[in-house]
């Protein structure tokens, strides 16, 4: 039996009315007919009693309103409560993050938390030569990341930042405490790059191949995390480039953080696997938006 016509008998049976039944359940009159015939002819017998001046219930269907009552007034309730339940923010959101949590992410699990009190973030390092793979696997529900992201599977998020890169090389390097360098420098520098799953862009956004002009930028070896790659360039194997928060949160002594000019900017966002959208994750993104902008005014 279709739910559909059971809800238009019970509405029918409140307004004794075609038209502001239809009105309810946002239908045309004639579907409102259609639904009540189709229920009659499935139980039987007539229902309604209907004229061109009024409708009222048969004595059967009297007593199928009596006996449907209870059960569709519980099938209701339970579709509000999935209804209610869906967009609650509660448990844990797992939110994964790149090389170290900056003020960006620790901004925003901070206002998520005050607005979601009844949710906990646990946070979840990312490797930078894999940044989607955890997503895809479920271990995080909602991970920081560089955009643009050009994967079909996943939806970002709103650019949350821009900020400019530094390069990081050893003490001992040339460029070390200098005031600035430009892209078409980078052409000098042996850059370290990545090994892993990351898609080709990525690999571009961490270590581009070439300057803007189209001069080749030699390679240095390849690693894994963020950690790995400080430690070659600590020994002054080859430089890395880094975002600006990034860079000021992983300042040592053995390194030498010098600013480039005439590269993109580098922007933070949020992404997530289209299939697996929750509340929390839309509660999350909604929250970090926010926090963002108020960080850009104050």
């Amino acid at each position: 039996m279709e739910f559909r016509e059971l809800e238009c008998f019970i509405v029918l049976s409140e307004e004794l009315h075609f038209a502001r039944t239809a009105e309810r359940l946002y239908l045309s009159p004639g579907r409102v007919s259609q639904l009540l015939r189709s229920l009659e002819t499935r139980i039987g017998g007539r229902l309604f009693d209907r004229t061109s001046r009024r409708v009222r219930l048969t004595p059967l269907g009297e007593r199928f309103l009596a006996d449907l009552r209870p059960a569709y007034d519980g099938m209701a309730q339970a579709v509000t409560s999935a209804k209610a339940a869906a967009r609650e923010v509660t448990g844990v959101i797992r939110v994964g993050f790149l090389a170290t949590p900056t003020d960006v992410v620790t901004g925003s699990v901070r206002a998520f938390e005050r607005r979601n009190p009844g949710c906990v973030v646990e946070l979840v390092e990312i490797p930078l030569s894999d940044p989607f793979s955890k997503l895809r696997a479920g271990l995080v529900d909602v991970a920081f990341t560089l955009l643009p992201v050009d994967e079909p599977d996943l939806v970002t998020g709103e650019g949350l930042n821009r900020v400019s890169h530094l390069l990081g090389v050893s003490v001992r390097h040339p460029l070390a405490g200098r005031a600035g360098i430009g892209v078409e420098e980078l052409a000098e520098v042996p850059l370290i790059g990545l090994e892993g799953p990351a898609p080709r862009a990525w690999h571009e956004r961490i270590a581009p191949s070439v300057t803007p002009s189209g001069r080749p930028i030699p390679r240095a070896g390849k690693v894994a995390t963020t950690q790995e790659g400080l430690t070659q360039v600590a020994l002054n194997r080859g430089g890395m480039l880094f975002c600006t928060p990034t860079a000021l949160q992983l300042a040592r002594p053995d390194l030498s953080f010098v600013p480039v000019t005439g590269l993109p900017p580098s922007i933070l966002g949020l992404a997530w696997v289209r299939a697996r959208e929750t509340a929390a994750i839309r509660a999350f993104d909604e929250a970090a938006v926010r926090e963002s902008a108020m960080a850009l005014v104050a």
